[in-house]
């Protein structure tokens, strides 16, 4: 039976795909080095890859993020009033 699930830290996470990153050496080599997966490996890079523009983005990216929120949020709550009136009137039909 396979053991317990292993954890990384983001710390590893990020000085294994920049490692990936540099191609010093192959992914695979990385990989054994690491005790991981190559794919895993690929994965963190891509990952690194593309949160890179977020990185350069400062306050903008932030404030994009929390207006997508609270948009999200908004949209959540009109969702739940519309749920309610539906019950309430296809209960009224009922009867």
């Amino acid at each position: 039976m396979a053991g317990k699930r292993r954890r990384f830290t983001p710390e590893f996470k990020a000085r294994v795909a920049l490692e990936a990153l540099r191609e010093h050496d192959s992914v695979q080599a990385i990989a054994r080095r690491h005790e991981l997966h190559p794919n895993q490996v690929s994965t963190w890079k891509r990952q690194l890859l593309e949160g890179l523009p977020e990185v350069f983005a400062g306050g903008a990216g932030r404030k994009l993020a929390k207006e997508h929120e609270a948009k999200v949020r908004e949209l959540h709550a009109k969702i739940g009033e519309l749920t309610v009136e539906r019950d309430f009137f296809r209960r009224g039909l009922k009867r």
